[in-house]
């Protein structure tokens, strides 16, 4: 049976910073970004018992995230490989478990050689979510994207999942075009409520 006979399997795709975990009040910058420091990493409360709900109702689990902290000289390689590796022990240790997990670790206004410039990979492109489409079997008619910035929304548009932004735990200015999620809501686990609820009509 070949992959394309498999493709009936649900996901949830999740943005990490700001979704799976808090974002973080950078003083140099002024504004709200990913922990550079691995004892700055505070999974979101309710974090595991959301994750454990789309568990049982079947849906693949998959991170998909941009992390271009190295590639602008914010922090090493070594300090992003800590900073996941805490995340997935935390959730861990309360039985959660990713079936992927995908990273970016570019940017276009990168400093550091081989990080910088653009990529197939960085979102809103849907690169990571057709990727985990053809490695899992993934259905991504019935599949969700979750996420707090609007590249999440464009990524899951583009791959054809439906889609949900989560209220930043920072503040932020929508652009009058900026386009439009399915559902608003405030964190994770009420997009899990969302997804459920929407899948029982």
């Amino acid at each position: 049976m070949g992959v394309g006979d498999l493709k009936t399997r649900r996901a949830v795709f999740l943005d990490r910073d700001g979704v799976l975990n808090r974002n973080i009040f950078n003083p140099a910058t002024g504004a709200f970004e990913s922990p550079h420091d691995p004892r700055d990493l505070i999974v979101v409360p309710g974090a595991a018992a959301a994750l454990h709900r789309l568990r049982d109702a079947n849906f693949l689990l998959c991170v998909v995230s941009n992390q271009p902290d190295y590639a602008l000289g914010k922090a090493s390689l070594e300090a992003l490989a800590a900073i996941r590796s805490r995340l997935e022990a935390t959730l861990g240790a309360d039985g959660i478990t990713f079936d992927a997990v995908y990273y970016c670790y570019h940017h276009p206004r990168g400093i550091t050689p081989g990080y910088a410039g653009p990529c197939q990979c960085r979102k809103p492109s849907p690169y990571f979510l057709l990727t985990a489409r053809d490695a899992l079997g993934i259905d991504l008619a019935r599949s969700w994207m979750v996420g707090d910035r609007v590249t999440d929304i464009e990524c899951g548009r583009a791959a054809g999942v439906k889609t949900i932004r989560v209220a930043a735990d920072h503040p932020t200015t929508r652009a009058a075009d900026e386009m439009a999620a399915d559902f608003d809501v405030e964190d994770l686990s009420a997009a899990v409520a969302t997804i459920l609820q929407q899948e029982s009509v």
